[in-house]
Parts: C-alpha cells; sequence; structure tokens
C-alpha cells in the first residue's frame, strides 16, 4: 500500500505529465505547418535559396547540389523525396516568391525556432512530451522514468517537488529501472540474487535476502573498480618498459649488424679475387639474419602494443561507468565492464646483452690468416655462426622445474560440461558415465559430445598436467567460440579449425581441423600440456621420470584458448593435476 506523501506525488506526476502533453500539442500545433512546409527534406533546416526542381519538390540549392553532385558518375540525377529521375541534369534557379515567404517566416519568430530547435534523430532519445516531430531531450528523470527537451524541463526546475527529482544524462533505459513483477522504480540491490529490485521485493521473492539500497551497493562496487582501474594502468606501465626494452633491442642488433659488415667488408677485401663472392654472401645473410630478429623483435612489440590499447580501452570503459549516474545501470554494467582478463604475459621481456655478430667477425678474421686453404673449410662456421645468432627473447623451458615456473590450475566449468560426464573434486577430475546428468540448460554447454572446457581462458605462457585413466581420453585446447549444440564434426575437439586435441590410447593420435597426425607412442598416464601463446606454440609431453615430446604445433593464436577434455568410454576419466 502506497502512503499518503507517496499518493500525493504519484498525483502531482500524473498532472505534471498531463500538463506538459497538452502544452506540447498545443505549441506543436500552431507552428508545425509552417514549419514542415518550408523545410528542406534533407538537411531538416528552414529553406535557404529555395529551389525548385522538375517534379515540384522543393529544396535549399546548396542540398540538392551536393545530392545531385554524387549521382554525376551515374549520369541519372532523382528527386531525394519521390525518386523521380531527369536527363540531364536540370539546372537550378532560384524561387523568389517561395524565398520571400521563408523570409517573412523568419521575420515573425518562427522561423528562428525552427532553426534553434535541435530535432532527435534515430539515434538520440526524444522528448517524451513533444508531439509531432520529436525535440532532442537534455534530461532524463528517474522519479518521472520520463525524458525531456530544454522546454518540457521547466517544471523540474520551477515546481518545488520535482526539483528533488535526480535528473540524469539522457537514457533509453529508464524502463530497465522498473521493477516487471511490481511495477515499482527499483532502487534496491539484491545482494543474494545479484539484481536490482524495487521496494516491494524483499516482502515476497526476495524474502530474507540480504538487500541494501542501489546507491550503497553502487559505493561498494565503485571502489572495486577503482582497484581494478589501478591494476590496468599497472600493466600499461609494466608493458611499456617491455617496448623500451624491445626498441632498444632492435637498435643494437641494427648497430652490431653495421658493425659487422663494416668489419667484415674491411677484411675480405684484402683477398678480393678470392673472396669477393663469399664476402656478398656473407654479407647477405648478416643482413638476412638482421632482418628476421628485428622483425621477430618488432613483431612482439606490436602485440604489446595491441595489448596496451585493449587495456586503455578498458580502462576508458571503466572510467566511462565510473561516472555514470544511473545506480541501476551501473551496477547491470558492473559485471562485464570490472572482469579483466588474465594478463596475457605478467612476465617482462629479458633480453640478455650480447655483441651480435662478434663470432662472425671472429671466423672472418681467421679465414684472412688461413687464406686458400681454410676458405673452403672455415666457410661453413661462418654461415653457422650468422644462423645461430638471435634474440634471446622467449625460449621453451628444457627442465620439468622449468614449465613448473608457468603452471597453471585448471578447473572445468559446470556450464561446458555434457550430460554424460560427472564432475568431481572441486571440478578438477571429469569421468564419463552411462547415466544422463540432470544439468540445467546452458547455451555453453556440448549436448552432442562428451566434452568439457576450463574456466579459465588461457594466454601468455601456461603450463598444466592431466592424469587420464581408461582410455579413449583427448586432451585438448579449443577457442571458446566453438559449436556447442550440433552433432556435427563443428563441435568435435580436433575436428575443426578451433581445436588442437591429442588422442591418448593404446595408439595414440594428434588430431587439428580433421587432419590426422602421427604420434610417437605409447604415452604414459600423465600428459603435459605446454603453451606459448604468443610465440604460437602448443607442445604435449609424456610425463614419467623423465619428460618426452610427444607432439608440437607450430602456428599462430587468435584468440585466448581454454583447455578441454573429450571422453569417449564409460568409466574413462581425466583429472587436472595439481602442480607444486
Amino acid at each position: 500500500m502506497l502512503n499518503r506523501s507517496e499518493l500525493k506525488l504519484l498525483s502531482l506526476k500524473v498532472k505534471l505529465n498531463q500538463s506538459l502533453r497538452h502544452e506540447a500539442e498545443m505549441e506543436q500545433k500552431g507552428v508545425q505547418l509552417d514549419q514542415e512546409t518550408f523545410s528542406c527534406s534533407i538537411c531538416l533546416d528552414l529553406l535557404k535559396d529555395p529551389v525548385a526542381i522538375p517534379c515540384g519538390h522543393s529544396y535549399c540549392m546548396s542540398c540538392i547540389k551536393t545530392h545531385w553532385d554524387g549521382e554525376d558518375e551515374k549520369n541519372i540525377h532523382s528527386c531525394p523525396q519521390c525518386r523521380q529521375t531527369f536527363t540531364p541534369r536540370p539546372v537550378l534557379v532560384k524561387n523568389t516568391m517561395l524565398a520571400v515567404l521563408v523570409e517573412q517566416l523568419k521575420k515573425t519568430g518562427l522561423g528562428a525556432a525552427a532553426a534553434d530547435h535541435c530535432y532527435a534523430g534515430a539515434e538520440d532519445v526524444a522528448c517524451d512530451f513533444c508531439t509531432g516531430r520529436k525535440l532532442k531531450a537534455v534530461k532524463s528523470c528517474l522519479v518521472c522514468l520520463a525524458s525531456y527537451c530544454d522546454k518540457h524541463l521547466e517544471h523540474h526546475y520551477n515546481v518545488a517537488p520535482l526539483k528533488k527529482h535526480k535528473l540524469v544524462d539522457p537514457s533509453e533505459k529508464l524502463q530497465e529501472n522498473v521493477c516487471s513483477r511490481h511495477d515499482e522504480v527499483m532502487k534496491m540491490f539484491c545482494r543474494t540474487d545479484h539484481q536490482c529490485i524495487c521496494y516491494l521485493c524483499p516482502v515476497d521473492e526476495h524474502k530474507g535476502h540480504d538487500t541494501v539500497s542501489s546507491a550503497v551497493e553502487r559505493t561498494e562496487r565503485q571502489t572495486e573498480l577503482e582497484v581494478s582501474r589501478q591494476k590496468i594502468q599497472q600493466r600499461i606501465k609494466d608493458k611499456q618498459k617491455d617496448m623500451k626494452v624491445l626498441q632498444q633491442e632492435a637498435e643494437a642488433i641494427s648497430r652490431c649488424a653495421d658493425e659487422a659488415v663494416e668489419k667484415n667488408h674491411k677484411i675480405l677485401t684484402e683477398l678480393i679475387q678470392l673472396l669477393e663472392e663469399r664476402r656478398r654472401d656473407v654479407e647477405q645473410q648478416i643482413r638476412s639474419k638482421e632482418k628476421t630478429e628485428v622483425s621477430r623483435v618488432k613483431e612482439l612489440e606490436s602485440k604489446l602494443e595491441q595489448e596496451i590499447t585493449e587495456l586503455r580501452r578498458k580502462d576508458a570503459e571503466i572510467d566511462k561507468l565510473s561516472h555514470t549516474h544511473d545506480h541501476n545501470q551501473f551496477l547491470l554494467q558492473y559485471p562485464s565492464v570490472s572482469q579483466l582478463r588474465e594478463d596475457p604475459d605478467s612476465s617482462h621481456i629479458h633480453v640478455r646483452p650480447q655483441s651480435y655478430f662478434e663470432d662472425v667477425m671472429t671466423a672472418v678474421s681467421e679465414l684472412r690468416d688461413k687464406l686458400q686453404l681454410s676458405l673452403t673449410e672455415e666457410w661453413t662456421n661462418i654461415s653457422l655462426s650468422i644462423t645461430q645468432t638471435q634474440v634471446l627473447l622467449e625460449l621453451e623451458p628444457q627442465t620439468r622445474a622449468g614449465f613448473l615456473q608457468y603452471s597453471r590450475q585448471i578447473t572445468l566449468d559446470p556450464n561446458t560440461v555434457n550430460e554424460r560426464l560427472s564432475l568431481s573434486e572441486e571440478n578438477k577430475r571429469g569421468t564419463c558415465i552411462s547415466q544422463t546428468q540432470s544439468y540445467p540448460d546452458h547455451p555453453d554447454r556440448f549436448s552432442q559430445w562428451f566434452q568439457v572446457l576450463s574456466r579459465e581462458s588461457l594466454t601468455g605462457r601456461c603450463y598444466w598436467e592431466v592424469e587420464w585413466r581408461g582410455g579413449g581420453v583427448y586432451v585438448a585446447v579449443v577457442y571458446k567460440d566453438i559449436k556447442r549444440k550440433t552433432s556435427s564434426y563443428e563441435c568435435v575437439f580436433g575436428s575443426n579449425d578451433k581445436s588442437w586435441a591429442l588422442y591418448c590410447n593404446n595408439s595414440p593420435e594428434f588430431y587439428h581441423n580433421r587432419v590426422q597426425s602421427s604420434v610417437p607412442g605409447p604415452v604414459s598416464s600423465r600428459i603435459g600440456v605446454y603453451l606459448d601463446h604468443t610465440a604460437g606454440i602448443l607442445s604435449f609431453y609424456s610425463i614419467s621420470e623423465t619428460m618426452t615430446l610427444i607432439h608440437r604445433v607450430q602456428t599462430t593464436f587468435t584468440q585466448p584458448l581454454y583447455a578441454g577434455l573429450r571422453l569417449r568410454y564409460v568409466g574413462s576419466t581425466a583429472h587436472f593435476l595439481k602442480l607444486h
């Protein structure tokens, strides 16, 4: 039941809305004919230098000229309203009588009003109280749940009870602030169900829940949002430092390459007749290696720039959300805006200082001393020295301890698991069972194939291990946008371009995009998976007393990856191990 003050306020709102609509209708009836009759349908303003074209419609001279200029290539000119075509292009002559009428309208003040009015377009929020052709809204009221142009907003500045209303920037989502159950404005937030509610909701469906005002919840979430923003800004700083390291490294490579070329030229020109051909070959290889190494550095630099751009975009979204006046809109958008993806590579770029191509120069000097007898023998050493020159940016670990420094804890996502798979051990183990499970319907769930994905997205460098039993187990990495609901191969791990899968059985195999690759077997019951997302490396290892490489993929990953399992036989199981 509404109390007396709420009834009084409701009555005032109804009367205000009726008054505003009546005023708007009277105002529009007085001027609508003149404004629309003498307006250009292209610019929607009063006619300027009016001209009439052969079909009878009138436009501003500059507007119709611009329109026809765009049609000159077709050599057919049309009327923007009736689409009648004219060939050749009509000659435009100012309509003197129409121009006089427009000038008279301007003198009466109606023309100025029409020019000053800012009408709402398709992407604008329109005033709810304008009739006929609506003006842009300048404010929306969270109490009245209506949007107002400047004229119709005056009551909120002049009427005492309305001055207390909350005005925000124009919004098309005002009705989202109304409770669909009680038709009341939602000013509270249910923490139990994480949704906005009205003051009547705690009486029934949210009875006994943890509820607070939207303003209080907004304040707490705002604080968390600031923490997220600080993390983003710190990531930007870290990646800018990495970019600086890469830029310096590229300069060092080029500088050393220049020095190597110069010294090489000085030494080998002493043996021009015998060594001229070899000199050119050395220079070509050095330059080629320089280009390759600089290219690698630039590629990493480019990826860092992309990550910084994405972080800045996320920062801008958080900043924009932080200044949103509408608490409910803030809370509705908070989950998606505040969520931060795992940093692709929290480690910094480390480059081992070295003087590039120094070994090349040593080999060339020795070649000069040994002259003809050494030329054929030492040429192989020169070429090998150039080939081995590289920037030590990202090397795959060589020991299990090295892999473990990139270990990731993997948990399986219940929203993706097929109904014939059972999850256990805190969602780290999946088991294929004979009975169908009654999981709730979810768009991410695999409906046909016995598969499941991880909760965690995988970027940067990651390592995890899977222990399997029973045979018929696929250990996979998958893009999130893989199909879920069809029985076709578009859903099967390893049978499309969105997944890579190692089939663990007596005769192991590797699959990608329905292409089968042979794998040396047998494989142990524990599989190690190493992913370097940036470098495009995916490696599978058989883990026993030693680590044995089973299969390695070198490609370009275009999206974050997710760990996946596919189990073919009842009783087969796979467990993501906790690594230390």
